[in-house]
């Protein structure tokens, strides 16, 4: 068995998909701290990864237009923890403001996106040309 197959062995995948409302965020705090607690990540780290995604998710039902769902998939490995948020709906507003210069993390309603980055080891943006967008926010486990 090669490095990758052994990995791909080792990861655990959960899946959440709660509304796209404001008290629903809780739910998804609560998860990613079950999930975060299962790997050796101290008790601040795992505040910073629930602060992350409650951003990312309050983000998703502020910025975007249309889509009533919100999915999350927690997938970790034994030494990092990868968060994708995907929101359905207009996304280009969240799209621009995942721009990498300080300016645009900046604009109103992007102060979230700047809150994420400094609290995750990797923030990326998949897709954002369509009706859709993927946060991918990974927070690795200190050595």
């Amino acid at each position: 068995m090669n490095a990758l197959q052994q990995r791909e062995k080792n990861a655990g995948i959960v899946e959440l998909r709660i509304p796209r409302r404001a008290e629903w965020v809780a739910v998804a705090r609560l998860a990613v701290a079950a999930v975060a607690n299962r790997l050796s990540f101290s008790i601040e780290e795992i505040e910073d990864v629930k602060i992350a995604v409650a951003e990312a998710c309050t983000s998703c039902i502020l910025q975007h237009e249309g889509g009533d769902q919100i999915d999350i998939l927690f997938t970790t490995d034994q030494d990092a923890l990868t968060v994708r948020v995907r929101s359905f709906g207009k996304a280009e507003a969240a799209a621009d403001a995942a721009a990498t210069s300080v300016d645009a993390e900046l604009q109103i309603g992007a102060l979230g996106i700047l809150l994420i980055r400094s609290l995750m080891d990797s923030v990326e943006y998949e897709g954002g040309g369509g009706r859709d967008i993927h946060l991918v926010m990974t927070k690795k486990v200190a050595t």
